[in-house]
């Protein structure tokens, strides 16, 4: 089977950069399977689980991202994610703590602007827990 390389990037760090089978994520109209050879594309993607399957392998690297852009080309997909982690190195308790203070901060806010950062956030960190939720189901 052929493969694509795979590139996830966030501002801190380069996630993953590998050759994979199929690649899925979350885009903004819904979830996106990306395969070898697939037509060029570029789009916004939300918060959720970019799920990367291995040549060969059973398995699959997965890595949370807080949205961004998603770039295809034939034979490369690179994901510029706002915020990622490593499936395995999500956090449930420390996402939780991180809801919690959004939520106060939210409750505390007096201008429009804080108030939909704020929101903003809150959302990404409920896509988490939903993420963490998933791939501890697993």
């Amino acid at each position: 089977m052929s493969t694509i390389h795979v590139d996830v990037v966030s501002a801190e760090e380069n996630l993953f950069a590998g050759e994979a089978e199929f690649v899925v994520l979350p885009g903004e109209a819904g979830e996106l399977g990306i395969y070898p050879r697939h037509a060029p594309l570029i789009t916004r993607i939300k918060p959720g689980v970019v799920r990367i399957k291995l040549p060969g392998a059973g398995e699959e690297e997965q890595v949370f991202v807080a949205g961004g852009i998603l770039e295809v080309q034939p034979t490369v997909i690179t994901v510029l994610a706002d915020t990622a982690i490593r499936g395995k190195d999500l956090d449930e308790a420390k996402a939780n703590e991180a809801l919690k203070a959004a939520e106060e901060a939210r409750k505390n806010a007096s201008s429009e602007l804080e108030i939909a950062k704020v929101e903003a956030e809150m959302s990404a960190l409920a896509a988490q827990l939903a993420a963490i939720k998933k791939l501890r189901g697993k």
